[in-house]
C-alpha cells in the first residue's frame, strides 16, 4: 500500500484548480524529461473539468509537449458519442480543442452508439490499456503518471460507487457499471486495481457538499464503503482540497487555523 495521502487545502475552488493545473503542468513536463512522454488519466465532474480548464488558460501550458502526452479516462458516461454530459466531450470543450494533442494518444472510453454494449465496452477499453502496457509495468494497465479522480458526495471515485459490485473488483481492470445512484445508471469505469497501478492519484474535492465524503474517506473507512478510501497511487495519494470540503476533517489530519 501507498504511503499516507497527502493533503493540500486551498482557499477556494478557483484556487484549487489553478494550483492543480500548475502541479500537473510540472508532472508532465517532469516525465516527458526523464522518458519522453507522460501518460495522465483525467476525471470528469465539477473539478476535473475545472482543473482543465485552469489548465487551458495558464500560460504554462506551453511547457509541456502536447504531442508526446498521452491521455486516458477513470471512468465515463455510457452515452453516445457528443453528448455534453460526456467526460470525453468536456475535456474536450474544456482544454484539449484548444491545444496540439496527438488524436492516437487519446484514448477515450467507448460511447454507447458505437459497437458495443457496455460491458464489452468495458472489455475493448480494457485490451486497450493492456496494449499499451510494456513489460516495466507489470501489469494489465501501463503506469501512469498521474490519475486524476473526483470525490462523490457518498465517496465514489470514477464510477466506483459504495458497496456497488464495481468496487469489490479485483481482476478486472475496467468494468461496465449497471444500475449506478446517479444518472446516468450505465457507465465504464476503471477499478480499484487499475487506480492504482498510477504512480501518483490525485483526489479533487471542492465545495461544502464533499466535506463529509472526505472526512470518511480519510478516517480509515473500508473501500468497499467508501471507495475514494480504496483510491492510492505506488509512490504518491495526494488530496487536493478547499477549505470548504477540508471542514469536516479531523484536527489531527488537517489542523483548524488558528485565528
Amino acid at each position: 500500500m501507498s504511503a499516507a495521502p497527502q493533503l493540500v487545502v486551498h482557499r477556494d475552488k478557483e484556487l484549487m484548480a489553478q494550483a492543480a493545473a500548475a502541479r500537473l503542468i510540472t508532472k508532465i513536463v517532469d516525465a516527458q524529461a526523464a522518458r519522453g512522454f507522460a501518460s495522465v488519466v483525467l476525471t470528469g465532474g465539477r473539478n476535473g473539468n475545472g482543473l482543465l480548464a485552469a489548465l487551458g488558460s495558464s500560460p504554462a501550458k506551453d511547457a509541456v509537449d502536447w504531442s508526446r502526452l498521452d491521455l486516458w479516462w477513470g471512468d465515463e458516461r455510457f452515452l453516445p458519442d457528443g453528448d455534453p454530459e460526456r467526460n470525453y466531450t468536456q475535456a474536450k470543450e474544456a482544454l484539449l480543442d484548444s491545444v496540439p494533442v496527438n488524436p492516437a494518444r487519446v484514448h477515450p472510453m467507448p460511447a454507447s452508439d458505437g459497437p458495443y454494449e457496455v460491458d464489452a465496452a468495458a472489455e475493448h477499453y480494457a485490451a486497450e490499456l493492456a496494449a499499451a502496457a510494456g513489460p516495466e509495468d507489470h501489469g494489465p494497465v501501463p503506469t501512469f503518471d498521474v490519475l486524476m479522480l473526483g470525490v462523490g458526495p457518498d465517496t465514489h471515485v470514477a464510477s466506483l460507487f459504495p458497496e456497488l459490485p464495481a468496487v469489490r473488483e479485483t481482476e478486472r481492470s475496467v468494468v461496465g457499471v449497471h444500475g449506478a445512484p446517479k444518472p446516468p445508471p450505465t457507465r465504464i469505469s476503471l477499478t480499484l486495481p487499475a487506480i492504482r497501478a498510477a504512480r501518483e492519484v490525485w483526489l479533487l474535492a471542492a465545495g461544502e457538499d464533499k466535506a463529509g465524503a472526505a472526512a470518511i474517506a480519510l478516517s480509515g473507512a473500508g473501500e468497499v464503503q467508501a471507495p475514494a478510501a480504496g483510491a492510492y497511487g505506488r509512490s504518491r495519494t495526494l488530496w487536493l482540497l478547499d477549505a470548504a470540503a477540508a471542514s469536516q476533517l479531523p484536527p489531527e489530519l488537517y489542523p483548524p487555523a488558528v485565528a
